[in-house]
């Protein structure tokens, strides 16, 4: 998963989003930080800089540590770079943590890679992979069944039509199999009418979906908010940086759960138990960008920054029917 932000400044193009409320909000920074997204290193740097003794950057995408030599050097023993998802993180730290910063979906590096397939725009291999491992895209657009892919379009993707673009997938790859970004989304195109001025590409649903599931990034959300649960010392921070609701419906979900914030439901219910909160919540609402960072950087439009400390209370498994997760299963076909 991406850390770094496209803006308009050519100078310094990965401005990591929420940046200044986030340092804000876990001040004062001190001790050990997990950056879970490392990518251009924006969120990692802004932790050292602000008075992180240490920071450990890690991300699925090795390719992102050898554009990081330039300057990974300068920060000596404080910063240690790691390969590995951030489900593990607390295996992967091998140490307690006084915070966590995870900045979920794809970064603009990644798209900006026409070789890494993420992007509708850009003619490129049907790729979509984080890391450099698994099922690619083209894997599971060329092989799931119509009712799968449905299932991934609309549950992942919130796409309306997405029987209709399934079936024209797996009516279109008995011609030709799907191997490249323009062809998968020339059928979608077809499939959907015409944007207006302002709104998003047709694919831009269908294209989400897909990269969501290719790097099951929903249980991979569900298993590192929890490793970080783990990982945390008590007083530590987790803050995750979210750019789409699905995501941010999961972190709110389960703060909620691990905060004590859920409600009890219907007053004539029975009383359901609570476990010991293991977080408290450092604001009620989710923390957006303000007027002069859309200004800047228009993709922080959607972001939402929550953040929780970490009590003391041991650590609880929550299941991910409980964090509301969409799961298609993909059975094949």
């Amino acid at each position: 998963m991406a850390a770094a932000a496209a803006t308009t400044d050519r100078q310094d193009p990965h401005i990591p989003v929420l940046i200044g409320p986030l340092i804000e909000a876990v001040a004062p920074v001190e001790g050990v930080w997990l950056d879970g997204t490392f990518g251009a290193g924006g969120y990692t740097r802004a932790l050292l800089e602000a008075g992180a003794e240490r920071v450990i950057g890690v991300d699925r995408d090795p390719s992102v540590f050898r554009m990081a030599q330039s300057w990974a050097g300068d920060f000596g023993d404080r910063l240690r770079l790691v390969e590995g998802t951030f489900s593990e993180m607390d295996e992967l730290a091998g140490e307690p943590l006084d915070g966590v910063v995870l900045d979920l979906g794809v970064s603009s590096m990644q798209l900006d890679q026409a070789e890494r397939g993420f992007s509708f725009q850009k003619e490129g291999p049907l790729d979509m992979r984080m890391g450099d491992t698994g099922p690619t895209a083209a894997d599971i657009v060329n092989s799931a069944s119509e009712a799968d892919l449905a299932d991934i379009l609309f549950h992942y993707g919130e796409e309306r039509a997405a029987r209709r673009i399934a079936r024209a997938i797996v009516a279109g790859r008995q011609t030709e199999p799907f191997a490249t970004t323009r062809q998968l989304a020339a059928v979608v195109e077809r499939c959907l009418p015409r944007p207006k001025p302002g709104q998003s590409h047709p694919a831009t649903r269908s294209f989400q979906a897909i990269r969501i599931a290719v790097n099951d990034e929903f249980g991979q959300l569900a298993e590192g908010l929890q490793a970080a649960e783990r990982a945390l010392k008590p007083g530590g921070h987790l803050a995750v940086v979210t750019f789409h609701s699905l995501e941010d419906r999961i972190v709110k979900r389960f703060f909620q759960l691990r905060s004590g914030a859920e409600g009890q439901g219907s007053r004539h219910a029975p009383a359901r138990a609570q476990a010991e909160p293991a977080f408290t919540l450092k604001t009620r609402r989710a923390i957006g960008p303000d007027e002069e960072e859309v200004a800047r950087n228009p993709r922080a439009r959607s972001a939402k920054l929550r953040v929780g400390v970490r009590t003391s209370a041991p650590p609880e498994p929550v299941s991910r029917a409980a964090m509301g997760l969409p799961k298609p299963a993909l059975t094949g076909g």
